[in-house]
């Protein structure tokens, strides 16, 4: 359905994340993954939903040169929100410990930023979702990490992973946005543009 009405349009999935392309897949949608390195750094001064807005923002900056009329360029950031800071990927074993145990027995939000950018027109949404987790224990924690090495997620896990099942105790929010992309607001911001357009 959407896959038609964007029939002239090119979508450009900057993104490694094999969750994030399956979700593509689900809408239905061709897409092109196209991939730039891009050092993850933001200003200091930012806070909450400033820093994956600042981050989807910049990982667009390399493509926009070579962006043709008919392209949809779309990239993304995940952070996790906890005591207000902001946790990303864990480096090694020792930091998804700490994260993980920081995030033991509270609530933490998950914010992703998805930045739409065509050769005249930028466009970031952000979305939010609270995650409680249980008490866990460390040989739990210790059990997910060796076995489930969750060094590519912010907040050193995957909600669909074992320790999601196990430990989520709550979540407000979309679900798919805590695997790393709000759909549901994708969909709708993509209908949006072809309907403009």
């Amino acid at each position: 359905m959407l896959n038609q009405k964007l029939k002239n349009h090119h979508i450009i999935l900057a993104s490694a994340s094999p969750r994030r392309q399956a979700f593509f897949k689900g809408l239905g949608l061709d897409f092109e993954i196209r991939l730039k390195p891009i050092k993850e750094e933001y200003p200091p001064r930012l806070t909450h939903f400033e820093i994956s807005n600042y981050l989807a923002q910049l990982k667009a900056l390399p493509f926009k040169k070579e962006l043709k009329p008919n392209d949809i360029l779309i990239t993304s950031d995940t952070i996790v929100w906890h005591n207000n800071q902001a946790l990303g990927k864990p480096r090694n074993e020792d930091e998804a410990f700490s994260i993980l145990k920081a995030l033991s027995n509270t609530t933490h939000e998950v914010i992703t930023s998805v930045c739409f950018t065509s050769s005249n027109y930028e466009k970031t949404i952000h979305n939010i979702t609270k995650v409680s987790f249980k008490d866990l224990t460390d040989n739990e924690i210790l059990y997910y990490i060796k076995n489930y090495k969750p060094f590519d997620k912010a907040g050193a896990y995957g909600i669909q992973d074992w320790i999601g099942q196990i430990g989520v105790t709550k979540i407000e929010g979309s679900y798919f946005n805590v695997m790393g992309l709000p759909v549901h607001a994708v969909y709708k911001t993509l209908n949006d543009m072809a309907d403009a357009s």
